[in-house]
C-alpha cells in the first residue's frame, strides 16, 4: 500500500504527537489509571489541561487579558445564532464569501436587521469582494476569513470601524492574527486546532450584556449567553473532554514547532508549491481570482479539453496514497486542503502525482 498523504477539508490530518498522546490518554490519564474518555472534568488532573489550553491559545496568538477564551459544543454552526444573539441590537451587518457566511447571515435575520454589505455570490464566492463600506451604524460587522469550500481567504486583520466578528474555522493558527482588531473570533476546531467536536470562542468582555429588550427574544437563554461558560472556565456543564484534550496536544505541537509564526512559514511554502505547479501543468486550473487564493484549502479543477479525465486522475491520485481531494460538489473537481499538520513533502507528494499523470495523459 502506497504511503497515506490526508487532505481532508475536516476533520483533517492531526500532528502524530497529539494523536499518540490522546491513544495513550484513552488508556491512563495524568497517571490516575483512568482514561480520559471516562475521567471525571472535576478532577484537579483535567482542571489543569483546561488552564493549560487557554494559555496556549494566549501565548500563540498573544491574545490580550480583556479577551476570554471558552470552549463549547454544537460547532461552528452553532456560532452562527450566538453571535446575534449576544451581541445584535438593531442592525448586524455580514461579508457573505461562502455558503458558511450565507448560513451565519441567515442566522442573524432571526434576531434584527442583517445587512449584507457585499457577496460573490455571483460568480458562485470565486472571490472576495473588495471596495464595500462598512456600515458606522450596524452593532458589529461578520466575516469568514476562510472559505472552505471554494478556497478563498482574506489573508489580513482588516480594518474595521465597528465591532469585528470573525468565523476563522478553517484557517485560525495558521497565520498571525491581530486579536485587537475583533471584537470576536469562533471556529470549529477540526481544521487547524484539533478534532471535531469543540468550538473556540475569542471574545472581548466588554462587548457582552448590552442587549436589550427584543421583542423575538426577550431573555437570553443560559446556555446561549457568553457569560455563562466565562464564568465557569467553559465547565458549566460537562465540556467536550476528549476534544479539549487532542485541541491541547495539538497546540503544544504547534508551539514547539515554531508556533503560529512557524506554521505561517510553513503553509505559505505549501500553498505556494501546489498553486506553482497548477499553474503550470496544462492539465490542471484554479477555480478562483489568484489574489484571493487561500492557502488552506487549495481548488483546482481539469483544464479545458481534459474534463474527461476528471475521474481518471481521482482514481490515479488515490491509487497514489492521497486522501481526501474530492472537491466540494459546489465546485467539482479537486480540493487540496493544507492545514498546519499537512507537510510539504505531502504536498511535493501530490505534485509529483499531478506530473505523473500529465506525462501519461497530457
Amino acid at each position: 500500500m502506497a504511503q497515506v498523504h490526508i487532505f481532508n477539508a475536516g476533520p483533517c490530518v492531526l500532528p502524530k504527537e497529539a494523536t499518540e498522546a490522546a491513544i495513550n490518554a484513552i488508556r491512563n490519564f495524568d497517571n490516575t489509571g483512568v482514561g480520559v474518555l471516562e475521567i471525571s472534568h472535576r478532577t484537579p488532573g483535567w482542571e489543569k489541561i483546561m488552564e493549560e489550553t487557554v494559555q496556549l491559545w494566549r501565548d500563540l496568538l498573544n491574545i490580550p487579558e480583556n479577551y476570554k477564551i471558552i470552549f463549547l459544543g454544537g460547532g461552528a454552526s452553532t456560532q452562527f445564532f450566538t453571535v446575534p444573539a449576544n451581541l445584535l441590537n438593531k442592525k448586524a451587518a455580514y461579508l457573505q464569501t461562502g455558503v458558511w457566511a450565507k448560513k451565519a447571515g441567515k442566522e442573524a435575520k432571526l434576531f434584527g436587521e442583517t445587512e449584507i454589505v457585499a457577496s460573490s455570490e455571483d460568480k458562485n464566492y470565486s472571490y472576495i469582494p473588495k471596495g464595500y463600506k462598512i456600515p458606522t451604524d450596524a452593532d458589529y460587522f461578520h466575516i469568514t476569513t476562510n472559505n472552505t469550500i471554494y478556497g478563498t481567504e482574506i489573508k489580513e486583520d482588516i480594518d474595521c470601524p465597528i465591532n469585528l466578528v470573525a468565523d476563522m474555522s478553517s484557517d485560525i493558527m495558521s497565520r498571525p492574527v491581530d486579536v485587537k482588531k475583533y471584537a470576536l473570533i469562533y471556529g470549529g476546531a477540526q481544521k487547524n486546532v484539533g478534532p471535531a467536536g469543540v468550538t473556540f470562542v475569542i471574545v472581548r468582555e466588554d462587548v457582552l450584556g448590552h442587549i436589550q429588550d427584543r421583542k423575538n427574544l426577550p431573555v437570553l437563554p443560559t446556555m446561549v449567553d457568553y457569560r455563562t461558560h466565562i464564568e465557569k472556565d467553559s465547565m458549566f456543564n460537562t465540556p467536550p473532554v476528549f476534544a479539549i484534550y487532542v485541541m491541547h496536544e495539538t497546540l503544544k505541537w504547534l508551539k514547539e514547532n515554531g508556533g503560529v509564526e512557524g506554521a505561517y512559514k510553513r503553509n505559505c511554502e505549501k500553498a505556494d508549491t501546489l498553486y506553482n505547479e497548477i499553474d503550470r501543468n496544462k492539465m490542471f486550473v484554479g477555480t478562483v481570482a489568484k489574489e484571493d487564493r487561500s492557502r488552506m484549502n487549495v481548488c483546482f479543477v481539469m483544464a479545458k479539453g481534459y474534463e474527461s479525465k476528471e475521474a481518471d486522475f481521482m482514481a490515479y491520485a488515490k491509487a497514489n496514497g492521497m486522501v481526501g481531494i474530492k472537491g466540494h460538489r459546489s465546485v467539482g473537481g479537486f480540493r487540496a486542503s493544507l492545514y498546519n499538520a499537512c507537510t510539504l513533502d505531502d504536498v511535493k507528494a501530490l505534485v509529483k502525482c499531478m506530473q505523473d499523470f500529465e506525462k501519461q495523459n497530457a
